[in-house]
């Protein structure tokens, strides 16, 4: 059973990650399509953007789950300073 429960807490730490990563790409690529309609014109404000304040919130939260998960014994000393050093490189 422990071993179906570290599966399922790397599946979610990875799926969070994932959807950091994901969300980070888009929010670029659009800013890239903008620059490129023209220069001359104002880019619209994007509803889904999220202020870099959350965005640093949303970290810390991940890592509070990664620092559980590492408490509880899910994850190893090497898995959760990968896993944050992931978190920490996006």
């Amino acid at each position: 059973m422990p071993g179906l429960i570290r599966g399922v807490a790397r599946t979610a730490v990875v799926a969070g990650t994932a959807t950091a990563v994901s969300n980070r790409v888009s929010r670029r690529q659009q800013g890239r399509w903008a620059a490129q309609q023209g220069y001359g014109t104002t880019p619209q404000p994007q509803a889904h953007a999220e202020p870099p304040a959350t965005d640093m919130t949303s970290k810390i939260e991940q890592l509070k789950q990664l620092g559980d998960l590492k408490a509880q014994g899910v994850l190893t000393e090497s898995e959760f300073e990968e896993q944050k050093r992931r978190l920490l490189a996006s």
